[in-house]
């Protein structure tokens, strides 16, 4: 077992837009994502199944050409592999869990975010 706080884990700016906290596990990965208003995530797909559970804000999902805004306290799935682009509406703060694990982030092959 282990214990995190999102205090103790460290927030990487990976553009002026968006900043993220990630903590990796042996198959999934938890990530706390805070977006400015106008913020975006570029169109990009992944192996992981994604469930985004949104605190804070307003964001502008669209998976695979449908959009939807999402609200506080809504939840949603995109299917792994699935083009998918977010566009903050607010200053927003979102959890995503990822599974299996965002190896990418790892290794850091995450162009599609940082700029």
């Amino acid at each position: 077992m282990k214990l995190y706080r999102w205090s103790d884990v460290p927030l990487e700016q990976m553009n002026p837009a968006v900043g993220r906290q990630v903590i990796h596990a042996q198959r999934m990965t938890v990530a706390r994502v805070q977006l400015r208003k106008g913020g975006l995530v570029a169109p990009h797909r992944h192996e992981s199944e994604q469930i985004t559970l949104l605190a804070e804000g307003r964001l502008r999902f669209t998976v695979e050409g449908e959009s939807v805004v999402l609200e506080p306290g809504e939840i949603l799935h995109v299917p792994s592999g699935a083009l998918h682009q977010v566009e903050a509406l607010e200053d927003s703060i979102a959890t995503d869990l990822f599974a299996p694990r965002r190896e990418d982030w790892i290794r850091g092959d995450d162009s599609y975010l940082r700029g």
